[in-house]
């Protein structure tokens, strides 16, 4: 059967208008659409914040868990349920704070599940507190003079969890949203899309440098695998490797040609390079990394569990409560 993003919608987004999630629900319909996963074969999980509303507004099964819960709940429907197809939805406060545990654990374990984190470095729902990912210095209702703290990294915290599939998007950039949301579905595996996105409200502009076409083309660099690291309006930059580190190069300077750029690998073990390109930004002088940064194959942790209970359960002489009871001796009390 052949589904169109509308199977997939239901009822009335409830966000601020201009908010990123909009933009990704949209893209999400129509990456579940193109997938061709019938809505009652779909979970969506989330937590609590302003984009763990989401499961209200798809037509398939969803359930807005507690502050911080979504992958343990993610994990436990895909555990139970190995056809379903689950998404988790989480925002840079709920997954990566009191969520924290739980996403690093999925990481670590492998649960194939797709974890969407929705970036928008602030707490939105609760009016305005800096988050896990907001910068040093950031000035917000709970750090007037500014935090003094530093952020995590969300592809750094997933590399380091061992994560295994990596990609990253902004959210008014649909097609390429689209394409990453189908991969991390195809990975076998935990799969973690960051979502950068903007809180008109409480963070306008955080991501200004990348949040329209004309941005992107200057300040971002679309990795795919197998293909040269090029960038620039015309494609006139590229990345090449300086030490252990990356440097950016314009192609026809001192003798520079696109064979001496880096090419992508985005299965390639070795997450040395990966993690280098995931970890570039503007304000090192470096493009922001968009598309799939890692996509590597490693055991599920949900095929692991099954297999081993099914392994078990056919060396056992019982499958149930009452075949366990008949294991022992039996008497009638009259």
């Amino acid at each position: 059967m052949e589904y169109l993003p509308n199977d997939y919608k239901k009822g009335q987004p409830r966000w601020c208008p201009g908010c990123g999630d909009h933009f990704f629900l949209a893209s999400l319909h129509k990456a579940m659409a193109e997938l061709g996963v019938p809505p009652y074969e779909t979970a969506v999980i989330s937590g609590i914040g302003c984009s763990s509303r989401l499961p209200y507004y798809v037509n398939t099964y969803a359930m807005q868990t507690v502050h911080g819960r979504a992958a343990a709940i993610a994990t436990g429907a895909k555990v139970a349920n190995q056809k379903l197809a689950v998404w988790q939805v989480s925002g840079d406060g709920d997954g990566l704070a009191i969520g924290g545990n739980h996403f690093i654990h999925a990481m670590r374990r492998n649960v194939d599940i797709n974890i969407i984190l929705l970036n928008n470095r602030i707490y939105g729902l609760t009016k305005g507190q800096y988050s896990p990912t907001s910068p040093r210095g950031f000035v917000s209702k709970s750090s007037p003079y500014g935090t003094v703290e530093d952020p995590f990294r969300p592809a750094e915290l997933c590399f380091g969890a061992r994560g295994h599939f990596f990609a990253r998007s902004v959210a008014t950039d649909a097609p390429e949203t689209v394409d990453i949301l189908k991969a991390a579905y195809r990975h076998k595996g935990a799969a973690v899309c960051e979502i950068l996105q903007n809180c008109v409200i409480f963070n306008n502009g955080t991501f200004e440098s990348v949040y329209t076409k004309d941005g992107r083309k200057k300040n971002a660099i679309y990795v795919r695998h197998g293909q040269p690291l090029l960038f620039g309006e015309n494609n006139e930059y590229g990345l090449m490797q300086q030490g252990f580190g990356l440097k950016v190069v314009k192609l026809g300077e001192n003798g520079v040609t696109e064979k001496d750029i880096l090419v992508h690998d985005a299965h390639c073990m070795d997450d040395t390079l990966q993690l280098k390109l995931a970890m570039m930004d503007n304000e090192h002088g470096f493009p922001v990394a968009l598309g799939i940064i890692r996509d590597v194959e490693a055991p599920a942790y949900d095929d692991a569990v099954n297999r081993q209970i099914e392994e078990v359960s056919a060396k056992k002489k019982y499958h149930n409560f009452m075949e366990l009871l008949e294991t022992n001796d039996i008497w009638e009390v009259k």
